[in-house]
């Protein structure tokens, strides 16, 4: 057997090198460099060795209008929401890696939707963390139909490649990627040489065969996914399921996607029965006290295709110490400080000797401009000490120079608001719908001074 090679690989963005450095001079980061041994040698000395290529077969040249459009049949999960985060459901040959926290549900999903799939097409589930009874058991107290579904407790890889090969499922799923091995690699399981030889070979069965390889992987404390970040580069769809340990919600997050949109988002409940999927999302992000209160605004984001409503608190206090906070959960902590500078300079509001906490509810994380100016709004209604009021949403991006800017599919926004009760809309101006909307009071602002002096007359 050939020897097998040494290089260094950066956990952060995959790259590759002859010796150790401390710094990765390709994403800059620190310490993320770590030793990986036999790259390439287990596709040597054992079965996968008969397979030509990675992503499929050896073709011949073709000219790209000569590629066949035909589109790919999908299978669907059974899971309206599982669907939509996959595209339209699962792709034949395509591999999909779920990642999240212990106990996020990530096991349990996968098993509902495999036991569903498992009734029309050949499915094996391969367990490397868990017993046969432990899952067996799990799926009695989720009440799953268990008669159809293989299983296979296995942290070799050749072995699991070999049963694959005898059973030739439409379905594989492997939980976990972490704990998986490959015997030409000479590193424990877990390691960064294990975890990429791993998944390298499972993805190459996957796409020589036509296999829907559906991989599960741990994450580290700051919730990216543990293990080199070649692993994401080479699967064609990477989700994250989140959700705090106090809350019954999981969100379900597209990461990467070849074959759908990407950042789309699920909304699952954890019951006793297992998850459940949220087909209208807003409406528990929306469950608001009777009366309003001062610091609360209800705000539209875009989430992958659908609008979804979600409400923003803020508290403004007086400092304590001369040391003003700022923090956000939810939001972007340094677009919350420049969105507070910006308030002052071109609104005149004075918050420097202020603590403000701004909250975004139900555990929803907003990455998009679109908050700016309902996180300005509920900043001013905590201050002022003054409720807005309940029928009003708000949506916008902030400039550095005090104007609202426009948001993309701002219509959307609006009809998805109104379809709630929502009756009054502050909005950027280039937002404002052609046509009105039925029982909906559009409010368009360009400036920021403008928006304030909104806000006071309602």
């Amino acid at each position: 057997m050939a020897k097998p090679r040494t290089a260094y690989v950066c956990t952060e963005c995959g790259a590759d090198y002859s010796k150790w450095q401390g710094q990765c001079t390709a994403c800059n980061a620190w310490n993320t460099i770590s030793e990986v041994r036999g790259v390439g040698g287990a596709a040597k000395g054992s079965r996968g060795a008969r397979f030509d290529g990675f992503a499929g077969s050896l073709s011949e040249v073709q000219r790209l209008d000569e590629v066949s459009l035909r589109e790919q049949p999908r299978l669907s999960t059974g899971m309206q929401e599982f669907d939509r985060v996959l595209g339209g459901g699962l792709v034949a040959g395509s591999a999909v890696l779920m990642g999240g926290h212990p106990g996020a549900g990530k096991s349990t999903l996968l098993l509902q939707a495999v036991c569903h799939l498992a009734a029309s097409v050949p499915a094996l589930y391969v367990t490397g963390e868990e017993s046969l009874q432990q899952v067996a058991m799990r799926a009695k107290r989720l009440g799953l139909p268990t008669r159809d579904l293989k299983m296979l407790s296995e942290t070799s890889v050749e072995r699991i490649i070999q049963v694959a090969e005898a059973e030739q499922p439409r379905i594989l799923v492997v939980d976990s990627i972490q704990v998986m091995h490959v015997a030409d690699i000479e590193s424990a399981p877990g390691s960064v040489s294990q975890v990429r030889e791993s998944a390298a070979f499972l993805t190459r069965f996957a796409k020589q065969t036509g296999t829907i390889l559906l991989l599960v992987g741990h994450v580290t404390k700051d919730g990216s996914l543990a293990g080199p970040k070649v692993l994401e580069h080479m699967i064609d769809c990477s989700v994250l399921l989140e959700g705090s340990s106090d809350s019954r919600y999981r969100t379900l997050r597209g990461i990467k996607n070849r074959f759908g949109a990407v950042n789309e988002l699920g909304v699952f409940a954890m019951l006793e029965q297992g998850l459940k999927e949220v087909r209208n999302p807003s409406a528990i992000f929306l469950n608001r006290g009777e009366e309003a209160a001062p610091g609360s605004v209800v705000m539209v984001v875009w989430e992958g295709t659908r609008p979804m409503l979600v409400e923003i608190q803020a508290l403004v206090d007086m400092a304590q110490g001369g040391y003003p906070r700022r923090v956000a959960v939810g939001l972007d902590q340094n677009r919350l400080a420049m969105l507070l500078a910006v308030l002052h300079r071109h609104g005149g509001l004075h918050v420097s000797d202020q603590d403000v906490f701004v909250n975004v509810v139900a555990g929803v994380k907003v990455g998009e401009t679109s908050a700016d100016l309902a996180l300005l709004a509920a900043v001013v209604s905590s201050f002022r000490d003054r409720a807005l009021p309940q029928d009003l949403v708000i949506f916008g991006e902030v400039g550095l120079s005090g104007e609202i800017r426009p948001v993309p599919n701002g219509q959307e926004r609006i009809y998805e608001a109104a379809k709630h009760g929502f009756t009054r809309a502050l909005v950027p101006k280039a937002n404002v719908p052609r046509k009105p909307v039925d029982g909906m009071q559009v409010i368009p602002v360009t400036r920021l001074a403008d928006a304030l002096a909104a806000l006071e007359s309602l």
